[in-house]
């Protein structure tokens, strides 16, 4: 390891950025909840997602980091008994879990949403038209205990203009977003939503309060700690906060010498990161990446950072796709060497890959393909499918599939 100097070389913001994210350790083992526990408040946030091609989006990122690690682990720490919980669903990067010691550090945006500000605009318009109702619906959820928006609407039919949710849904997601409630647990991926003070610990909802500055300073804090190395307009989106006050904080931390400003190789805008920080002499990375890991989250850090273009291509019609419906770039070393469409077919219990692509010839070697090869036999092993099946064409198919072969774990094959 080495000290961050005032400048630094595109390779050298990849390792401190990478090491800062927790990709550089062992994935050897089988992670213990305390390990997982540690690269989550690492994180600081961990996005969910409603896409399942391969599994639920928040379960990707840490196999990522962590490789073969037991799912219901993370639930346990999400969703398990109370006293054990460590994290907590809001709005952090998008719908999130974040560590419960941050519910502080988040209440000046719950206010802000129950005076109608920071929300969708039908959400904070439906917030002031509809009070009475809102309040019949949280003393239902008083009353009841953990229950899902569904259960408390005796209509069967969707109504509405938004997404076609119930009154009870948009009620129950406004509540959420002030505060007023928040997520015991889920069904499926159905939100079943408590009273705010039956889930989080008296200890962080009772405390003295963190002035809205405040608090913003420390999520900014978080995020640059997480990122390891981050421009103002990177450090905005972890949180998603608001341009100004991203910028003044940003500012203030400066000045208060909590974030230090470095040139960084090819970057037109001054990157920021915690101070004293350290660069890794090397990293060992080689994972494929979640489409909602924090790594990638900000598409133009991703261009600046490691020269590769990432778009999701979920919503593109099918004809108009580049690349494919569900890509996960593969990271190797300190470096983007190629995307993989992968899709997991639980009825036939294989995992399948439509698609590989090298960026810049970075899957053309033996050992690139190697590591490949063993992670998505990983992968396949971690979500309990059975085969892979290989739909892709040319050179790298042949290699793809011999080296998989290889791996000798689990059946593979083309498809017909």
């Amino acid at each position: 390891m080495k000290r961050l100097f005032d400048s630094l070389s595109i390779d050298e913001a990849r390792r401190l950025v990478l090491h800062a994210q927790g990709f550089n350790q062992t994935r050897s083992g089988t992670p213990t909840l305390s390990r997982l526990k540690k690269n989550l408040d690492q994180l600081g946030v961990l996005q969910i997602d409603s896409v399942n091609a391969l599994v639920r989006a928040h379960y990707l990122p840490l196999f990522s980091r962590l490789g073969l690690y037991h799912r219901d682990r993370l639930d346990f720490l999400t969703w398990g008994p109370l006293h054990k919980r460590a994290f907590f669903e809001y709005w952090g990067h998008e719908a999130s879990f974040i560590p419960i010691a941050l519910f502080p550090l988040l209440r000046w945006r719950m206010k802000r949403a129950a005076a109608g500000a920071g929300i969708y605009k039908h959400l904070a318009r439906f917030g002031q038209e509809e009070r009475p109702f809102i309040k019949k619906m949280l003393n239902e959820v008083r009353a009841r205990g953990a229950v899902g928006a569904g259960e408390l609407c005796a209509r069967r039919e969707k109504t509405g203009p938004w997404w076609g949710w119930t009154r009870e849904k948009i009620a129950m997601e406004w509540l959420f977003a002030a505060g007023e409630v928040t997520v015991a647990s889920r069904r499926g991926f159905e939100r079943l939503y408590d009273l705010t003070e039956r889930i989080v610990p008296s200890c962080f909802t009772d405390c003295e309060e963190v002035a809205e500055d405040e608090a913003q300073r420390r999520l900014v804090l978080v995020a640059a700690e997480s990122l390891g190395l981050a421009t103002e307009k990177d450090l905005r989106d972890y949180y998603r906060l608001d341009a100004a006050d991203s910028k003044a904080r940003v500012r203030e931390l400066m000045e208060a010498g909590l974030l230090r400003p470095v040139k960084v190789e090819g970057w037109e805008q001054t990157a920021y990161c915690a101070a004293s920080p350290r660069v890794p002499g090397r990293v060992k990375a080689g994972t494929l990446i979640s489409p909602f890991d924090s790594l990638i989250w900000e598409r133009s850090r991703t261009e600046r950072l490691f020269n590769f273009r990432y778009r999701l291509e979920f919503y593109t019609p099918p004809e108009k796709r580049v690349y494919g419906y569900h890509v996960l770039p593969f990271l190797h070393g300190s470096s983007m060497v190629g995307r993989v469409d992968l899709k997991a077919d639980r009825g036939g219990c294989c995992l399948i890959v439509p698609a590989v692509f090298s960026e810049g010839g970075g899957l053309e070697s033996d050992e690139v393909m190697a590591a490949l090869a063993e992670n998505l036999t990983n992968l396949a092993l971690w979500l309990d499918l059975q085969s892979i099946k290989i739909q892709l064409k040319g050179k790298l198919e042949k290699s793809l599939k011999r080296t998989v072969s290889l791996a000798g774990r689990i059946a593979v094959g083309k498809m017909g």
